[in-house]
């Protein structure tokens, strides 16, 4: 059977006054005509998914059309709702991943961070003090000299040696 616009009028008014046979064809039609218009509209693995919700919400909808309409853009508007609900839950589904990821970058920024906190436990206070803030937030030699109360060249010495034993430990490990 052709899907034009008078045949699927014709079924659907027959299938309202209870044809089953009717609803049988109309349904085969309108999957037809749901996965073409689908196939324009999204990915290929998720046309049968929504072809099913459309027919499902046709069915629930059945009473609601009207003989004296067309029957082609009621099922259309029937169509783009569920549509527009699939690239809800896409869009839904996309910005849950992108917080889990961000959550879980964070959590591993955390980790990080504890896991060398307890290895800076590991070294003297001034090697610790002294590739902390030179290595970790970033001060100059300078700075950190200055801040630790130690020469330029013994924060230099500090920073080499507690380097050296923090890649032992982790070779240790």
């Amino acid at each position: 059977m052709s899907i034009d616009e008078p045949s699927l009028a014709r079924l659907m008014a027959a299938s309202q006054r209870g044809d089953r046979a009717a609803y049988r064809a109309l349904l085969t039609d309108c999957r037809r005509w749901l996965s073409r218009y689908f196939a324009r509209r999204i990915a290929p693995h998720q046309i049968d998914d929504l072809v099913q919700e459309t027919l499902v919400s046709m069915h629930r909808k059945l009473a609601t059309w009207d003989s004296d309409r067309p029957f082609l853009p009621w099922l259309a508007a029937i169509a783009r709702y569920r549509w527009i609900d699939a690239l809800r839950r896409q869009r839904d589904a996309a910005e849950l991943q992108d917080d889990d990821a961000f959550v879980e970058a964070e959590d591993e920024a955390v980790h990080a961070r504890l896991s060398l906190d307890r290895m800076l436990t590991h070294l003297p206070a001034g090697q610790a003090q002294a590739i902390t803030l030179v290595k970790i937030e970033g001060a100059s030699i300078a700075e950190a000299a200055q801040i630790c109360g130690q020469s330029e060249s013994l924060v230099k010495v500090n920073i080499h040696r507690g380097l050296k034993k923090l890649a032992l430990l982790i070779e240790s490990e």
